[in-house]
């Protein structure tokens, strides 16, 4: 069972910045192809196509992974369909189809891969009617029917406040943002994904059996 991370902020924020200090271990799916904000050898491919993303994930070189922006893995369907899909039944089928996909990949990280891979999700924020700060979709499928963020035990929102940029690691200012009980000491963190990734593998122990299998070959 994989652990899936879902990181969310406005454009600008700092959550690809947040992949600074993240070398050995960690590889990047590069959704848009776009250059990171910083100078970087991680090892990275650039697709959006979900079947080889998944292909991709089951890499065992590394146990952390990144999908940077995973919002547009539903925009780029959207845009590369709605246009030749002409309208009623065909319309509401993309639709299906975007939110199918989208929820097949996460269930695929939960359900597929090892207990020490980490996948985290970038996705941009967006604001609802009643004020609740969300991952940005399109159409109401994935936001009613599904709730991206209900399928993620952690949620920290990227912030950019004063040009200090963090990470708010508990439910703030309607944003839905959650760890679990412990795993953070503040609300507030530096927006360091290899800090994040250390802290969530010293919560649930992913190294431990490693450790102690190394231990007693000693």
């Amino acid at each position: 069972m994989g652990i899936p991370v879902l990181i969310i902020g406005k454009s600008g924020s700092g959550k690809s910045t947040s992949l600074r200090n993240c070398n050995d271990g960690f590889a990047l799916v590069n959704v848009l192809g776009k250059p990171l904000p910083f100078k970087s050898k991680i090892p990275k491919v650039v697709t959006d196509d979900y079947q080889q993303i998944m292909k991709q994930l089951c890499n065992a070189q590394f146990k952390s992974f990144v999908i940077d922006d995973a919002g547009y893995l539903i925009t780029n369907h959207f845009m590369s369909k709605h246009s030749s899909v002409g309208g009623g039944n065909a319309v509401f089928s993309l639709y299906n189809d975007l939110g199918d996909y989208f929820w097949r990949l996460i269930q695929f990280v939960i359900k597929s891969l090892p207990a020490d891979k980490i996948v985290y999700f970038f996705m941009h924020e967006d604001v609802n009617d009643f004020g609740d700060i969300r991952p940005k979709t399109i159409g109401k499928l994935l936001d009613e029917k599904v709730c991206i963020e209900g399928m993620f035990t952690i949620v920290l929102r990227c912030v950019a406040e004063n040009n200090v940029h963090k990470f708010i690691t508990q439910a703030d200012a309607g944003a839905v943002s959650k760890s679990p009980m412990g795993m953070f000491d503040t609300l507030e963190i530096d927006n360091d994904l290899k800090l994040v990734d250390d802290t969530i593998r010293d919560y649930y122990e992913l190294n431990y059996k490693e450790e102690n299998k190394n231990a007693k070959t000693k």
